[in-house]
């Protein structure tokens, strides 16, 4: 296959940073076609640790990296990002890493109406980073947002950005009273991303359909997951854009005939950040072996993940929602020394079996997790390298999660390290 989609299944945070970054050596080109600075990917890539937000992990490996049309920015994050990475001995320049001419910019009264309707909500909060990535994405909508293109003409942009100012004042005053913006301030600053930024800007679409036509392979990055998407997810405490894989077409410019897989992504549990019902949720000690194993903090917020049990139900949806054609399971590892381990196979719900997932959150947050156990293992997993290398209850577990998904298991990620993985079926070929 030559050009591989890899989407999250579940909450975001499954570890699709280590699986990209693990696929990039074989790919040509990585292009991240939707979401914001509010994901985080974690690598470790020969003991060093790097966290990425906005640009693709394959720069890490020398590969021409693309921002898609479908990515809000921020440029100050971007600018400061690229120049970490410089910092760390890591190539960034016009060769090898560009912005989509479409891709919307996040400005900083994106942020602070992100900040003030938060803070607005009191309780009703819904868990926002507070980075301006909703904020963007409705202006994209309501047709007045900012591009990367409009900052090619200084004095148009200018004209704009003052008048978007007025308006955002407007509404952080009347409706927020909170603190107005400097338009000449705004203005000021985004000259100075305009300047740095201008030899990145570039046509992606056209980029990503010259590789596939001379050969090359494409690797399409998405950021967060399935049940965060805004159309699909548990919705309204979802992201602000469409996380499966068919945005991938969208959010790079490309046609669906240009996809010849999708690869997804599951934690061997099931974390979420961020408010909004969670069925296996766990409150007890196990939550907290999870938790505390697992280092599960936000690589964008540090916030605690919520931990629990693993959610079949709510991966044979993620397989439908985002036609998977393989699945790679990250953090098995973190299962050591559970002597059960509890899988939901569906849901209770005022004395009926359920077996999809919800749209309605009411009944989402009333439904009964209807586990099957399995045994555990207690052998130290972090060295395997085969489906052999596994004690029996493992390959056990993950056979289940094949059966109940309906997917086959490619990969299988037993550590942070990028040779911590069992390859079973290559993904590119």
């Amino acid at each position: 296959m030559a050009s591989i989609v890899v989407t999250g299944t579940q909450w975001g945070d499954e570890g699709k940073g280590k699986v990209v970054d693990l696929l990039s050596e074989y790919a040509h080109l990585v292009v991240r076609f939707q979401g914001g600075n509010n994901a985080g990917h974690t690598l470790v890539v020969n003991g060093r640790e790097f966290i990425s937000h906005l640009v693709p992990s394959g720069i890490l490996q020398g590969k021409t990296c693309l921002i898609g049309n479908g990515v809000v920015v921020d440029p100050a994050v971007l600018t400061e990002e690229m120049e970490g990475l410089r910092n760390r001995g890591i190539e960034v320049n016009p060769d090898n890493f560009m912005i989509s001419r479409q891709a919307h910019l996040i400005m900083p009264y994106h942020r602070a109406i992100d900040a003030a309707r938060e803070k607005s909500r009191g309780n009703e909060k819904i868990g926002t980073t507070g980075r301006g990535i909703g904020p963007c994405y409705e202006d994209k909508v309501a047709r007045h947002g900012l591009r990367f293109i409009d900052m090619l003409d200084r004095e148009e942009f200018r004209e704009k950005l003052l008048h978007r100012v007025s308006e955002a004042n407007a509404c952080l005053c009347n409706m927020f009273a909170a603190n107005t913006l400097d338009a000449e301030a705004i203005a000021a600053e985004y000259k100075k991303y305009a300047d740095l930024l201008a030899p990145y800007i570039a046509n992606v679409s056209a980029k990503i359909v010259e590789a596939r036509t001379s050969g090359r392979r494409v690797l399409f990055e998405g950021a967060q997951g399935t049940y965060l998407d805004v159309d699909h997810g548990t919705y309204p405490f979802v992201t602000s854009s469409n996380t499966v894989a068919g945005s991938a077409c969208c959010g790079a410019g490309i046609g669906p005939t240009h996809i010849d897989g999708v690869l997804g992504i599951v934690k061997a549990y099931t974390t979420r950040v961020g408010e909004g019902p969670f069925p296996t949720e766990l409150f007890d000690e196990t939550g907290d072996f999870f938790q505390k194993k697992g280092n599960e903090f936000g690589a964008t917020t540090g916030r605690k993940r919520r931990c629990g049990w693993l959610d079949a139900v709510m991966l044979k949806t993620a397989a439908r929602l985002n036609g998977l054609t393989s699945l790679a399971i990250t953090k098995l590892d973190v299962m050591t020394g559970l002597p059960e381990i509890n899988v939901c196979t569906g849901y209770r719900h005022q004395g009926e079996t359920v077996d999809d997932f919800p749209a309605d959150l009411t009944m989402l947050s009333e439904c009964t997790p209807v586990y099957e156990r399995l045994p555990g293992w207690k052998e130290e997993i972090s060295a395997a390298r085969s489906l052999a290398d596994l004690p029996q209850n493992a390959r056990n577990y993950i056979n289940r999660i094949e059966t109940l998904s309906g997917v086959p298991v490619d990969l299988i990620s037993v550590g942070p390290g990028r040779d911590q993985t069992i390859v079973v079926k290559k993904i590119f070929y």
